[in-house]
Protein backbone atom coordinates (compact mmCIF):
# COMPACT_ATOMS: atom_id res chain seq x y z
CA UNK A 1 0.00 0.00 0.00
CA UNK A 2 1.34 3.36 -1.26
CA UNK A 3 2.11 6.21 1.52
CA UNK A 4 -0.91 8.03 0.18
CA UNK A 5 -3.27 5.29 0.13
CA UNK A 6 -2.25 4.59 4.04
CA UNK A 7 -2.81 8.17 4.72
CA UNK A 8 -6.33 8.71 3.27
CA UNK A 9 -7.45 5.38 4.30
CA UNK A 10 -6.28 6.66 8.39
CA UNK A 11 -8.44 9.38 7.06
CA UNK A 12 -11.49 7.55 6.87
CA UNK A 13 -10.23 5.61 10.17
CA UNK A 14 -10.59 9.04 11.82
CA UNK A 15 -14.24 9.53 10.17
CA UNK A 16 -12.50 12.81 8.69
CA UNK A 17 -14.78 11.36 5.65
CA UNK A 18 -16.35 7.95 4.25
CA UNK A 19 -14.23 7.93 1.18
CA UNK A 20 -11.34 9.49 -1.18
CA UNK A 21 -9.60 8.93 -4.29
CA UNK A 22 -6.22 10.82 -5.22
CA UNK A 23 -4.14 11.12 -8.46
CA UNK A 24 -0.22 12.38 -7.99
CA UNK A 25 2.14 12.66 -11.02
CA UNK A 26 2.79 14.55 -14.29
CA UNK A 27 2.43 15.68 -17.90
CA UNK A 28 2.16 12.19 -18.68
CA UNK A 29 -0.53 10.90 -16.71
CA UNK A 30 -0.34 9.52 -13.08
CA UNK A 31 2.35 8.24 -10.86
CA UNK A 32 -0.13 6.95 -8.14
CA UNK A 33 -3.51 6.90 -8.01
CA UNK A 34 -6.07 4.77 -6.06
CA UNK A 35 -9.52 5.37 -3.82
CA UNK A 36 -10.31 4.07 -0.53
CA UNK A 37 -13.61 3.74 1.62
CA UNK A 38 -17.09 4.02 0.75
CA UNK A 39 -19.76 6.35 -0.94
CA UNK A 40 -21.53 7.14 2.29
CA UNK A 41 -20.74 5.44 5.43
CA UNK A 42 -23.42 2.97 5.08
CA UNK A 43 -22.95 2.30 1.36
CA UNK A 44 -21.01 0.87 -1.09
CA UNK A 45 -17.40 0.62 -1.57
CA UNK A 46 -15.88 2.78 -3.97
CA UNK A 47 -14.94 2.01 -7.54
CA UNK A 48 -12.90 4.43 -9.12
CA UNK A 49 -15.69 5.83 -11.22
CA UNK A 50 -17.30 7.82 -8.60
CA UNK A 51 -18.93 10.94 -9.03
CA UNK A 52 -17.39 14.08 -6.60
CA UNK A 53 -19.39 17.31 -6.27
CA UNK A 54 -15.81 19.68 -6.79
CA UNK A 55 -17.16 22.55 -4.70
CA UNK A 56 -15.18 25.48 -5.41
CA UNK A 57 -12.65 23.74 -7.46
CA UNK A 58 -15.54 24.74 -10.21
CA UNK A 59 -13.91 28.16 -9.50
CA UNK A 60 -10.73 27.58 -11.27
CA UNK A 61 -12.54 25.49 -14.70
CA UNK A 62 -14.90 28.63 -14.83
CA UNK A 63 -11.66 30.71 -14.66
CA UNK A 64 -10.39 28.71 -17.37
CA UNK A 65 -13.83 29.58 -19.32
CA UNK A 66 -13.08 33.42 -18.92
CA UNK A 67 -9.16 33.17 -19.92
CA UNK A 68 -9.92 31.35 -23.10
CA UNK A 69 -12.68 33.90 -23.80
CA UNK A 70 -10.24 36.61 -23.43
CA UNK A 71 -7.66 34.73 -25.49
CA UNK A 72 -9.99 34.80 -28.35
CA UNK A 73 -11.00 38.73 -27.57
CA UNK A 74 -14.25 38.22 -26.52
CA UNK A 75 -13.61 39.75 -23.05
CA UNK A 76 -10.52 41.84 -21.59
CA UNK A 77 -9.38 41.71 -18.18
CA UNK A 78 -9.89 45.30 -17.61
CA UNK A 79 -13.23 45.42 -19.25
CA UNK A 80 -15.42 45.69 -16.56
CA UNK A 81 -19.15 44.22 -14.88
CA UNK A 82 -21.14 47.49 -16.06
CA UNK A 83 -20.01 47.09 -19.84
CA UNK A 84 -21.36 43.66 -19.47
CA UNK A 85 -24.17 43.59 -17.17
CA UNK A 86 -26.95 46.33 -17.65
CA UNK A 87 -28.30 46.25 -14.54
CA UNK A 88 -24.89 46.69 -12.63
CA UNK A 89 -24.62 50.09 -14.69
CA UNK A 90 -24.73 52.99 -11.82
CA UNK A 91 -24.33 50.39 -8.83
CA UNK A 92 -21.26 50.12 -6.96
CA UNK A 93 -20.02 47.00 -8.90
CA UNK A 94 -20.12 49.03 -12.17
CA UNK A 95 -16.23 49.44 -12.60
CA UNK A 96 -15.01 46.62 -11.01
CA UNK A 97 -12.70 44.72 -13.67
CA UNK A 98 -12.96 40.93 -14.66
CA UNK A 99 -9.10 41.27 -13.25
CA UNK A 100 -10.38 41.83 -10.01
CA UNK A 101 -13.10 38.98 -9.79
CA UNK A 102 -10.34 36.16 -10.93
CA UNK A 103 -8.39 37.77 -8.10
CA UNK A 104 -10.57 38.03 -5.30
CA UNK A 105 -9.86 41.93 -5.14
CA UNK A 106 -12.87 43.36 -6.21
CA UNK A 107 -14.43 44.00 -2.62
CA UNK A 108 -17.64 42.21 -3.07
CA UNK A 109 -17.84 40.05 -0.08
CA UNK A 110 -17.85 36.59 -0.15
CA UNK A 111 -19.50 33.09 1.92
CA UNK A 112 -22.64 35.14 2.24
CA UNK A 113 -25.66 32.92 2.74
CA UNK A 114 -28.39 34.44 0.50
CA UNK A 115 -30.05 31.39 -0.40
CA UNK A 116 -31.75 31.54 3.42
CA UNK A 117 -33.70 34.81 2.26
CA UNK A 118 -33.96 34.63 -1.38
CA UNK A 119 -34.95 31.64 -2.53
CA UNK A 120 -35.62 32.06 -6.65
CA UNK A 121 -32.70 32.47 -8.68
CA UNK A 122 -34.37 36.49 -9.92
CA UNK A 123 -33.66 37.08 -6.27
CA UNK A 124 -30.83 35.97 -5.46
CA UNK A 125 -29.08 37.27 -8.36
CA UNK A 126 -30.43 40.55 -7.05
CA UNK A 127 -28.83 40.21 -3.21
CA UNK A 128 -25.77 39.34 -5.17
CA UNK A 129 -26.24 43.06 -7.31
CA UNK A 130 -27.28 44.79 -4.14
CA UNK A 131 -24.31 43.22 -1.68
CA UNK A 132 -22.11 46.42 -0.48
CA UNK A 133 -19.08 46.49 -0.94
CA UNK A 134 -16.59 45.04 1.81
CA UNK A 135 -13.32 46.42 0.73
CA UNK A 136 -12.37 49.26 -1.82
CA UNK A 137 -11.61 47.56 -5.51
CA UNK A 138 -7.81 46.20 -5.69
CA UNK A 139 -6.96 46.53 -1.81
CA UNK A 140 -7.68 43.41 -0.37
CA UNK A 141 -7.83 39.82 -1.19
CA UNK A 142 -11.45 38.87 0.34
CA UNK A 143 -12.36 35.32 -1.24
CA UNK A 144 -15.60 35.45 -2.81
CA UNK A 145 -17.70 33.23 -4.00
CA UNK A 146 -20.01 36.04 -4.88
CA UNK A 147 -17.61 37.32 -7.32
CA UNK A 148 -17.40 34.53 -9.53
CA UNK A 149 -20.98 34.44 -9.51
CA UNK A 150 -20.90 37.76 -11.21
CA UNK A 151 -18.37 36.48 -13.57
CA UNK A 152 -20.10 33.32 -14.19
CA UNK A 153 -22.81 35.89 -15.86
CA UNK A 154 -19.98 37.98 -17.50
CA UNK A 155 -18.90 34.75 -19.29
CA UNK A 156 -22.35 34.25 -20.46
CA UNK A 157 -23.08 37.78 -21.89
CA UNK A 158 -19.62 37.87 -23.56
CA UNK A 159 -19.89 34.55 -25.33
CA UNK A 160 -23.93 34.32 -26.00
CA UNK A 161 -23.45 30.64 -24.33
CA UNK A 162 -24.68 29.05 -21.40
CA UNK A 163 -22.00 28.92 -18.87
CA UNK A 164 -22.28 24.65 -18.61
CA UNK A 165 -21.61 25.13 -22.64
CA UNK A 166 -19.19 26.93 -22.23
CA UNK A 167 -17.26 24.63 -19.93
CA UNK A 168 -18.02 21.59 -21.65
CA UNK A 169 -16.53 23.43 -25.26
CA UNK A 170 -13.33 25.57 -23.70
CA UNK A 171 -12.98 22.85 -21.13
CA UNK A 172 -14.12 19.65 -21.36
CA UNK A 173 -14.31 19.02 -24.93
CA UNK A 174 -10.36 19.70 -25.32
CA UNK A 175 -9.45 17.64 -22.45
CA UNK A 176 -11.64 14.72 -22.86
CA UNK A 177 -13.52 15.20 -19.70
CA UNK A 178 -16.66 12.87 -19.76
CA UNK A 179 -17.93 13.50 -16.34
CA UNK A 180 -17.23 16.94 -15.84
CA UNK A 181 -21.06 18.08 -15.60
CA UNK A 182 -23.38 20.74 -13.90
CA UNK A 183 -26.66 18.67 -12.64
CA UNK A 184 -25.71 15.45 -12.74
CA UNK A 185 -28.25 13.11 -14.91
CA UNK A 186 -29.71 10.24 -13.03
CA UNK A 187 -26.63 7.98 -14.51
CA UNK A 188 -24.04 9.79 -12.88
CA UNK A 189 -26.07 10.28 -9.61
CA UNK A 190 -26.34 6.64 -9.55
CA UNK A 191 -21.97 7.05 -9.11
CA UNK A 192 -22.01 9.75 -6.93
CA UNK A 193 -20.65 10.33 -3.58
CA UNK A 194 -23.11 11.39 -0.39
CA UNK A 195 -22.04 14.94 0.85
CA UNK A 196 -24.14 16.59 3.97
CA UNK A 197 -27.00 15.13 5.48
CA UNK A 198 -28.51 19.03 4.87
CA UNK A 199 -30.79 20.69 7.83
CA UNK A 200 -31.64 23.05 4.68
CA UNK A 201 -32.98 20.67 2.41
CA UNK A 202 -33.95 17.93 5.17
CA UNK A 203 -32.51 15.22 3.50
CA UNK A 204 -28.97 13.61 2.17
CA UNK A 205 -27.18 15.43 -0.63
CA UNK A 206 -26.26 13.05 -3.32
CA UNK A 207 -24.98 13.95 -6.72
CA UNK A 208 -26.95 17.66 -6.02
CA UNK A 209 -25.04 20.57 -5.93
CA UNK A 210 -24.41 20.72 -2.00
CA UNK A 211 -23.60 24.47 -2.02
CA UNK A 212 -26.85 25.90 -1.26
CA UNK A 213 -26.68 29.18 -3.19
CA UNK A 214 -25.77 27.23 -5.64
CA UNK A 215 -28.89 24.98 -5.82
CA UNK A 216 -31.20 28.49 -5.96
CA UNK A 217 -29.07 29.61 -8.80
CA UNK A 218 -30.32 26.18 -10.65
CA UNK A 219 -27.30 24.24 -9.72
CA UNK A 220 -24.65 26.19 -12.25
CA UNK A 221 -22.97 28.64 -11.22
CA UNK A 222 -19.11 30.14 -11.43
CA UNK A 223 -18.32 29.54 -7.93
CA UNK A 224 -19.56 26.21 -7.44
CA UNK A 225 -21.90 23.10 -8.95
CA UNK A 226 -19.30 21.11 -11.18
CA UNK A 227 -18.77 17.11 -10.51
CA UNK A 228 -16.64 15.36 -11.68
CA UNK A 229 -14.55 12.13 -11.68
CA UNK A 230 -10.85 10.58 -10.76
CA UNK A 231 -10.58 9.75 -14.21
CA UNK A 232 -11.05 13.50 -15.09
CA UNK A 233 -9.23 15.39 -12.38
CA UNK A 234 -6.25 13.30 -13.33
CA UNK A 235 -6.53 14.66 -17.34
CA UNK A 236 -7.12 18.06 -16.08
CA UNK A 237 -3.97 18.07 -13.61
CA UNK A 238 -1.96 16.52 -16.11
CA UNK A 239 -2.95 19.48 -18.87
CA UNK A 240 -1.82 21.71 -16.06
CA UNK A 241 1.48 20.12 -15.31
CA UNK A 242 2.26 20.53 -19.01
CA UNK A 243 1.72 24.28 -18.66
CA UNK A 244 -1.72 24.31 -19.93
CA UNK A 245 -1.47 22.10 -23.32
CA UNK A 246 -4.50 21.67 -25.23
CA UNK A 247 -6.51 24.67 -23.07
CA UNK A 248 -4.34 27.82 -23.39
CA UNK A 249 -1.24 29.65 -24.92
CA UNK A 250 1.40 29.36 -23.10
CA UNK A 251 1.44 32.91 -22.61
CA UNK A 252 -1.97 33.31 -21.58
CA UNK A 253 -1.80 30.20 -19.34
CA UNK A 254 1.66 32.41 -17.40
CA UNK A 255 -0.26 35.21 -16.76
CA UNK A 256 -3.37 33.47 -15.39
CA UNK A 257 -0.77 31.10 -12.98
CA UNK A 258 1.20 33.88 -12.21
CA UNK A 259 0.81 35.91 -8.81
CA UNK A 260 -1.71 39.06 -8.97
CA UNK A 261 -2.00 39.95 -5.40
CA UNK A 262 1.85 40.98 -4.31
CA UNK A 263 1.62 43.32 -1.42
CA UNK A 264 -1.52 42.18 -0.26
CA UNK A 265 -2.18 39.53 2.67
CA UNK A 266 -2.96 36.27 0.15
CA UNK A 267 -1.51 35.22 -2.96
CA UNK A 268 -4.10 34.84 -5.37
CA UNK A 269 -3.66 34.06 -9.36
CA UNK A 270 -6.45 34.47 -12.01
CA UNK A 271 -9.03 32.32 -10.46
CA UNK A 272 -6.44 30.02 -8.32
CA UNK A 273 -5.26 30.26 -4.87
CA UNK A 274 -1.22 30.62 -5.10
CA UNK A 275 1.17 29.29 -2.02
CA UNK A 276 0.47 31.45 0.96
CA UNK A 277 4.09 31.45 2.96
CA UNK A 278 1.93 29.86 6.21
CA UNK A 279 -0.80 27.76 6.23
CA UNK A 280 -1.07 26.69 2.69
CA UNK A 281 -3.39 23.72 2.06
CA UNK A 282 -0.70 22.61 0.25
CA UNK A 283 1.41 22.12 2.85
CA UNK A 284 5.20 23.12 3.32
CA UNK A 285 6.94 20.83 0.26
CA UNK A 286 4.78 22.18 -3.18
CA UNK A 287 6.92 25.30 -4.35
CA UNK A 288 6.21 28.43 -3.90
CA UNK A 289 5.07 29.27 -7.32
CA UNK A 290 2.82 26.24 -7.26
CA UNK A 291 -1.38 27.11 -7.52
CA UNK A 292 -3.90 24.88 -6.88
CA UNK A 293 -7.77 25.44 -5.38
CA UNK A 294 -9.54 23.57 -2.33
CA UNK A 295 -13.14 22.74 -2.33
CA UNK A 296 -15.61 22.77 0.70
CA UNK A 297 -16.91 19.33 0.33
CA UNK A 298 -13.45 18.03 0.45
CA UNK A 299 -11.72 18.61 -2.76
CA UNK A 300 -8.62 19.76 -3.94
CA UNK A 301 -6.33 20.36 -7.10
CA UNK A 302 -2.87 21.72 -6.58
CA UNK A 303 0.32 22.17 -9.35
CA UNK A 304 3.93 23.02 -9.33
CA UNK A 305 4.67 24.03 -12.55
CA UNK A 306 8.27 23.62 -11.01
CA UNK A 307 8.37 19.53 -10.63
CA UNK A 308 5.54 19.82 -13.06
CA UNK A 309 3.62 17.34 -10.80
CA UNK A 310 0.05 17.56 -9.82
CA UNK A 311 -1.97 16.74 -6.69
CA UNK A 312 -5.50 15.32 -6.88
CA UNK A 313 -7.34 14.87 -4.14
CA UNK A 314 -10.88 14.61 -3.86
CA UNK A 315 -13.17 13.23 -0.15
CA UNK A 316 -16.72 14.06 1.02
CA UNK A 317 -15.46 15.71 4.57
CA UNK A 318 -18.66 17.43 4.77
CA UNK A 319 -19.99 13.51 5.10
CA UNK A 320 -22.78 13.49 6.88
CA UNK A 321 -22.53 17.40 8.55
CA UNK A 322 -19.92 19.70 7.52
CA UNK A 323 -18.80 20.04 11.22
CA UNK A 324 -15.25 19.04 12.03
CA UNK A 325 -12.08 20.37 10.44
CA UNK A 326 -9.76 17.00 10.06
CA UNK A 327 -9.43 17.45 6.39
CA UNK A 328 -7.07 20.64 6.75
CA UNK A 329 -3.74 18.72 8.59
CA UNK A 330 -5.39 15.46 6.05
CA UNK A 331 -4.69 17.37 3.18
CA UNK A 332 -1.79 19.41 3.84
CA UNK A 333 -0.09 15.54 5.20
CA UNK A 334 -1.18 14.26 1.96
CA UNK A 335 0.58 17.68 -0.59
CA UNK A 336 3.59 16.68 1.41
CA UNK A 337 3.74 13.52 0.43
CA UNK A 338 2.70 13.51 -3.02
CA UNK A 339 5.23 16.43 -3.40
CA UNK A 340 8.53 13.95 -2.59
CA UNK A 341 6.29 10.70 -4.10
CA UNK A 342 8.99 9.36 -6.34
CA UNK A 343 8.80 9.20 -10.18
CA UNK A 344 8.32 5.73 -10.75
CA UNK A 345 6.85 4.06 -13.94
CA UNK A 346 2.52 4.93 -14.45
CA UNK A 347 0.57 3.03 -13.02
CA UNK A 348 0.29 3.50 -9.49
CA UNK A 349 -1.97 1.66 -7.17
CA UNK A 350 -5.32 1.03 -8.00
CA UNK A 351 -8.00 0.87 -5.10
CA UNK A 352 -7.59 -0.07 -1.38
CA UNK A 353 -10.09 -1.47 0.43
Amino acid sequence: MSTLAELLAEGREQRICSGAAWSVGGPQGPLDRGWTGTRCWDGPPLDGDDVWDLASVTKPIAGLVVMALVERGALGLDDTVGGYLPDYRGGDKAELTVRQLLAHTSGIPGQVPLYRDHPTRAALLEAVRLLPLTAQPGTRVQYSSQGFIVLGLIAEAAAGEPLEALVERLVCAPLGLRDTVFRPDAGRRARAVATEDCPWRGRRVVGEVHDENAVVLGGVGGHAGLFSTLADMERLGAALAAGGRGLLRPETFALMTAAHTDGLALRRALAWQGRDPVGSPAGEVFGPESYGHTGFTGTSLWVDPATRRYAVLLTNRVHPTRTGDGIVALRRAFHDAAAVLPPVAAGGHHGVE
